[in-house]
Parts: structure tokens; C-alpha cells; sequence
């Protein structure tokens, strides 16, 4: 356990060396922020649309642009590099679980980017826009949806990173995963606006889970307990499908490289 948590640690250190990368984003974030909130606001400002009246529109806006750094929605490929080179050889050869390893490293990244890109957005939302904030009670089960939300992205950030192991190249998966999750998971436009079906659909899949799971326990719509039960069965699930992908692929694949 102590070297999980020497790992976190490292992880954050890590992020939090690259400042100017981080302000660049949060930068992005923000004006980004800036043009949904526009438009959002646009469609709800008439009258209410699915229970989303300019308040909540502008707080789903900007907690959509924080929790999206946080959870590392995109643009994850480190061991799929690993693997396609033949170095994570030498990451299975070491006294660690490597999925768990990953993860802690993972969590010390989100650490400092709740930090410096969570936090700072929402604020300058609520700074310059109406803004809903829950009730006091609800703070600490946002953070627990927000954390079962990171874990579910990295649990599937995992998967496809290890499908290189049989691709050689998993550039191509990453690449549809990471057009679809934005519309998928809630980021793009809240799920309560898209037909029944479709929300029904979306609901039975983690997408959901990463970012409008965690949206709706803050804005406290619907059940929030009950959102949280379902990220925690996602986390298990797609963790648990992570070591089995990995285990498989330790038994069965031979690295590019010997």
C-alpha cells in the first residue's frame, strides 16, 4: 500500500511540474466555457427545458468543463506507448500490480488537477453567471460521484490502452472513443435533452457515469443515492474487465519488440 501511495504522490508532483501546460488548458477551458454557456443559456433563457432552467444550464456548463480535466475524458495513451514499444516489459516485471500502479498514479494527476482546473472554472462561472449550488449536505457525495467518475475513466482509458497488446495500434479505437464519449457521457449536451429512448439507452452504459453522473448529483436531480450505488457498480465492472484484458494479455500476447 505505501508504494500506492509514493505513486500518487509522484503523480501529482509529476502534473504539477508542467504549469504552463496546465494554465494553457485551463485557458481553453474557459473560453470554451464562455461560448456553451452562450449558447446554452440561448436555449433554456425562453423557458425551462427538461428541468434545466439558465442557472442550472450555466453551473452544468462549467462543471462540464472542470470535472472533463479531472476525469481525463480524452487524449490518454501512455501505456498504449508502453506496450506498442515493448517497455511495459519492464513495468510487469515489477513488485506491483500494474493496473492498480496506473490508477494511483492517476489519482495523484486528478489530485492537482482538481486543484488548478476544477475548481477554478466553476469559480470564474459562478464569479460572472447565475449559478445553482447545492445544499450543504450534498458537497460530500459530489465529491464521492466525482471521484467514482474518475475511476470509471481510467478504468476504460485501461481497456483501450490495452488492446494494443493485440492492435499493436490502438490509435484508431482511442480515436472513436474519443469522438463519441463527449456526446455519450453528457458533456457535449445534458442527456435529459436527447429523446427517451436515447437516454435510456445512454443510461445503461458507464458513459454516463463520467460526466453527468456527477453534474446531476451536484444539481441534486434525481435520486442521488442511487447514482451513486450505479458509478460504484461501474467502477467494479470496468476495473474488473481491465485485469481480466490485462491478465489475458500476459498469458496469451507477445509484445512488439520480444
Amino acid at each position: 500500500m505505501r508504494a500506492y501511495v509514493h505513486l500518487a504522490l509522484a503523480g501529482f508532483r509529476r502534473y504539477s511540474t508542467y504549469r504552463q501546460a496546465m494554465f494553457a488548458g485551463l485557458t481553453a477551458n474557459v473560453v470554451f466555457g464562455m461560448l456553451r454557456t452562450a449558447v446554452l443559456v440561448a436555449a433554456v433563457g425562453a423557458a425551462p427545458v427538461a428541468g434545466y432552467d439558465a442557472a442550472s444550464a450555466v453551473t452544468y456548463v462549467w462543471l462540464g468543463q472542470g470535472l472533463l480535466a479531472f476525469v481525463v475524458l480524452w487524449g490518454e495513451s501512455q501505456l498504449s506507448e508502453r506496450i506498442r514499444t515493448g517497455d511495459v516489459v519492464v513495468d510487469l516485471y515489477r513488485p506491483w500490480h500494474l493496473q492498480a500502479a496506473l490508477l494511483a498514479e492517476d489519482v495523484g494527476r486528478a489530485a492537482y488537477a482538481a486543484v488548478v482546473r476544477l475548481v477554478p472554472p466553476v469559480a470564474i462561472g459562478a464569479l460572472f453567471f447565475p449559478f445553482r449550488w447545492p445544499e450543504p449536505h450534498t458537497w460530500p457525495l459530489f465529491a464521492v460521484s466525482a471521484v467514482l467518475a474518475l475511476v470509471i475513466s481510467f478504468g476504460m482509458r485501461f481497456i483501450l490502452n490495452c488492446t494494443t497488446f493485440w492492435l499493436l495500434d490502438s490509435r484508431g479505437v482511442r480515436n472513436m472513443y474519443e469522438v463519441s464519449s463527449g456526446l455519450l457521457c453528457g458533456l457535449i449536451v445534458p442527456l435529459a435533452f436527447m429523446p427517451e429512448w436515447a437516454r435510456d439507452v445512454l443510461w445503461a452504459t458507464p458513459f454516463p457515469y463520467l460526466i453527468q453522473a456527477p453534474i446531476d448529483v451536484f444539481l441534486e436531480q434525481g435520486p442521488q443515492w442511487t447514482v451513486l450505488a450505479l458509478q460504484a457498480f461501474w467502477a467494479v465492472v470496468v476495473l474488473a474487465a481491465g485485469n481480466l484484458v490485462l491478465s489475458r494479455a500476459v498469458r496469451k500476447v507477445v509484445v512488439q519488440g520480444g
